[in-house]
């Protein structure tokens, strides 16, 4: 799909930016770039879509040349996504999503309905297209960022930083929303980033770079298992949960057993029956097909008893929950800052499947770090 062959950038009279650069990148594979200040990973992506130019090497995009490409026509044909988001102001959200397909000439037709499918990718209602940048959210703002990346449908999209200007939550969610878009879609994409938290969670590979050169490309679990260098090992940060329990990866190994649940057409009295006989003061809510809806605890029973008659009236639906195939180190971090009992676990098909609870990350962690405790009994036992 995309690589680079002895790739170099010099600026005059200073050491290579980029120094003999030679990666591939498959087609649907999720790179992410990462180093310190000045390691050159933002002037490698930029030398994809020729925003910079190439001082030695190749770098071809489906076995095409780029510097045999028109730079008009190559940039429009990659999408690219920066942390300022870069809408037009005086533009509509659907102008601004389909502004590529404007310079494309496509129809009116054709933009009003590219628009209203990609805005419906990320949940976002219709009557968004009529408003303004002005109006939306940071989080929102940076969505249609996104989408108007995606407008034309290309292979490849660039990405540099694009949630660090975001507040932590904000930035979280989006985070999860994306990784499971770019599965759905199949897109190649290249992402810069100086976060190692963000790179582990999105990466299929990770490329980390010092000096203008690649010190190790691999797996985010392979570079976490086997750093290549003293450097790696100092950036990654040598406290990660997973270099202490390496057999434990995801949320799937450890999740506990299937919650107390209830179906949105559940009434409120059944709903306070369920919670009285399972001893339990909230429950998790599903359809008919088991996919997770949100959830309702005996507080907002006992507020809305009175003028609700179904759990779906008056139940939370902004739930946090995580995939089966989410990394644990990234669970533990969400679950000790939101300060959570439990998160629900939900499969591919968005279908709850169990719970991971705080006690049962908490094990993990202290075996992590003092093992099964017998250390230190025989310790205690050389002292007596």
């Amino acid at each position: 799909m995309l690589e680079f062959e002895h790739v170099t950038k010099r600026y005059s009279g200073s050491e290579p930016a980029v120094n003999d650069l030679n990666l591939n990148i498959d087609k649907g594979e999720f790179v992410c770039f990462i180093g310190p200040s000045g390691c050159g990973k933002t002037t490698t992506m930029k030398m994809v879509n020729r925003l910079i130019d190439i001082s030695e090497g190749t770098i071809s995009v489906y076995g095409e040349d780029i510097k045999k490409q028109d730079a008009v026509e190559l940039r429009r044909s990659i999408g690219y996504v920066i942390q300022q988001i870069g809408l037009m102001p005086h533009m509509t959200i659907k102008d601004n999503i389909v502004l590529v397909g404007t310079l494309l000439k496509w129809s009116k037709e054709q933009k009003d309905e590219r628009a209203r499918e990609l805005l419906k990718l990320v949940g976002m209602p219709e009557e968004y297209l009529d408003k303004y940048p002005h109006e939306l959210s940071g989080g929102q703002q940076q969505r249609i960022g996104v989408l108007r990346a995606l407008a034309a449908d290309p292979p490849l999209i660039l990405m540099d930083e694009p949630f660090g200007a975001l507040d932590p939550l904000t930035r979280d969610s989006l985070q999860e929303e994306f990784k499971k878009l770019q599965k759905e879609l199949n897109k190649t994409i290249v992402f810069v980033t100086h976060d190692m938290d963000e790179a582990l969670k999105l990466g299929d590979r990770i490329v980390i770079m010092k000096d203008g050169e690649v010190v190790q490309a691999d797996t985010p679990n392979e570079i976490l298992r086997n750093p290549a260098s003293e450097f790696v090992e100092e950036f990654l940060g040598k406290d990660r949960l997973i270099q202490a329990r390496p057999e434990v990866t995801t949320v799937g190994q450890i999740m506990g057993g299937y919650p107390v649940t209830a179906q949105t057409c559940t009434t409120l009295k059944d709903a306070i029956s369920i919670m009285r006989n399972k001893r339990v003061d909230s429950l998790i809510v599903v359809d008919a097909t088991n996919k997770l809806q949100g959830f309702l605890d005996v507080e907002a029973v006992n507020y809305y008893y009175k003028e609700a008659h179904f759990i779906e009236e008056v139940m939370e639906p902004d739930v946090f929950y995580v995939s089966e195939d989410s990394l644990l180190r990234d669970t533990v971090h969400k679950i000790l800052h939101r300060g959570v009992s439990y998160v629900p676990v939900i499969n591919q098909d968005d279908q709850l499947t169990g719970i991971v609870t705080r006690a049962t990350l908490a094990t993990i962690v202290y075996d992590s770090i003092w093992g099964d405790g017998s250390e230190l009994e025989d310790t205690a036992a050389t002292s007596e």
